[in-house]
């Protein structure tokens, strides 16, 4: 494909990026707008199931991101009233012979970086910041994007990669503002001298409540911790990185177990997001134009797949664009391939959220008890679905 005929992609975030990537390792040349003035990620860390280490080699930056990733020892589960564990995921050995690839935790921040230098130095790959997509006009041979100020971009094809608030799907789909869980999360990060020593471990820790959870793990090289308390406090409205106190943080968690609680007094520059998601829907295709990750399938955070679907949908759409076919069919290829699994982590994620983050009572008790009575074979049987594809041949099956 000529450079003066790219991929237009609205959004440089690791979804678009990935996207970009992906199609230069196709030999296909795309143009990456996006709104902000510069190209970065705000946020603090990130999961990786083995799921993402697969997309990684696929676009061209698995030494990279394995190079900066922290290897877990396990998924630890505790009961934030008793203070005791009620069940572990081993992620060692037998887990990565298992999935071919291994569990891991990144800041987001590192990891976008990983994209944008491998952007960067792609002479397949052009970048403008500054550049927020409002909309698009198409005709049978191609696709504008029309940008904030005025400016029309032409491309052969347009990818809405540009979030949950997607101007893209605004104009595709147009069904409104994201549905407002209630679910408040407050992040912060800590130097790890700062985590209280006999709770420093080796693993992404959930500590489950009633209406609320806790979870830390460490990051970039073990120079940090990154702390994630959500409280279900019936938050009517959307808000993203607002800086909060931790009087505000601690009056969520009162009634959980000393020992989770006092995490929480290690926590510094709060930030909180409320968080949203939306329901799947199937029309994420109009001829030229598509949509990828949060703007496709925005979900909770309660099976850490974010980013990891994001990078799935763009080693899938790269791919079948670089098959000999028309680019509408193509595109309407990978929305077929796509829908059912990430409709699946859409849904899927809401109902951990009700069932294992946040029940009490006589719920909570038999979430133990379910959850507690499970091998580590079982928790890997469970997970087969999820953590064996790369996205490249997902489609139907996947859902099994």
């Amino acid at each position: 494909m000529a450079t003066a005929d790219p991929i237009l992609i609205a959004g440089g975030g690791i979804g678009g990026l990935a996207t970009a990537l992906g199609l230069a390792q196709q030999g296909i040349a795309s143009l990456v707008l996006e709104k902000a003035p510069r190209l970065g990620e705000i946020g603090a860390g990130i999961q990786l199931g083995p799921n993402a280490f697969h997309a990684f080699d696929h676009l061209g930056v698995g030494d990279a991101a394995r190079a900066m990733a922290v290897y877990i020892d396990r998924l630890q589960l505790m009961d934030a009233m008793s203070g005791e564990e009620i069940a572990r995921v081993p992620l060692g050995e037998a887990f990565r012979a298992r999935f071919g690839n291994p569990y891991a935790v990144v800041h987001r921040g590192d990891l976008h970086g990983v994209f944008l230098r491998a952007c960067e130095e792609s002479p397949l790959v052009a970048l403008r910041t500054s550049a927020e997509v409002l909309g698009y006009e198409q005709d049978g041979g191609g696709v504008t994007a029309l940008l904030a100020g005025g400016e029309r971009v032409a491309g052969r094809a347009l990818v809405g990669a540009d979030g949950l608030w997607s101007k893209v799907r605004q104009q595709l789909v147009g069904d409104g503002a994201p549905r407002v869980s209630g679910h408040t999360t407050y992040r912060s990060v800590i130097p790890v001298e700062r985590m209280p020593e006999a709770l420093r471990w080796n693993a992404a820790a959930l500590w489950a409540g009633p209406k609320c959870h806790i979870v830390h793990y460490p990051l970039s090289g073990w120079k940090l911790f990154n702390l994630v308390v959500t409280y279900h406090n019936d938050a009517p409205e959307p808000v993203a990185g607002k800086p909060v106190t931790a009087e505000e943080v601690r009056r969520g968690f009162e009634h959980i177990h000393p020992v989770p609680r006092g995490i929480l007094e290690q926590g510094s520059d709060w930030r909180l997001w409320v968080l949203c998601d939306r329901d799947p829907v199937l029309d994420w295709q109009d001829g030229r134009v598509v949509l990828l990750g949060d703007a496709a399938h925005p979900m909770m955070q309660y099976f850490a797949q974010g980013a990891c679907m994001a990078m799935e949908d763009a080693v899938c759409l790269s791919g079948l664009l670089a098959a000999d076919r028309e680019v509408e069919t193509a595109l309407a290829a990978y929305r077929d391939r796509r829908i059912d699994r990430t409709s699946r982590v859409q849904l899927q994620s809401r109902l951990i959220g009700d069932h294992i983050y946040h029940p009490a009572g006589a719920h909570a008790r038999l979430r133990n008890t379910l959850l507690g009575a499970r091998t580590a074979e079982d928790w890997y049987d469970s997970l087969q679905w999820l953590y064996g594809g790369s996205g490249l041949a997902e489609g139907a099956s996947a859902v099994r």
